[in-house]
């Protein structure tokens, strides 16, 4: 999520339609919702109120400082997981 709000802000159901476009990282409203959510709570991300040409204003979401300085930290700490688990998957049987 940080990293997908990080090129710019989004509302919920847009997100949830982008993910579903990615194929295996595919996930509904009942996950993306709370996990928005959880990440407001701790200051990653903040709600702005946006007009909408069709209804009433959408709340969109974008990433804060800190949520930056998460999504760098975050991003080292995946990219170390990924390695490892190439490293494995190439041993096969060795391991």
């Amino acid at each position: 999520m940080l990293r997908i709000l990080s090129d710019k802000m989004s509302y919920g159901y847009e997100i949830v339609a982008l993910l579903s476009r990615l194929g295996p990282l595919a996930a509904g409203e009942n996950t993306v919702y709370p996990l928005l959510r959880r990440l407001r709570n701790e200051g990653l991300l903040e709600a702005v109120m946006v007009e909408s040409p069709k209804g009433p204003p959408r709340q969109y979401l974008q990433i804060t400082a800190v949520g930056l300085e998460q999504l760098a930290a975050r991003s080292v700490g995946w990219t170390e997981l990924k390695d490892s688990v190439s490293r494995c998957l190439e041993r096969g049987s060795e391991a």
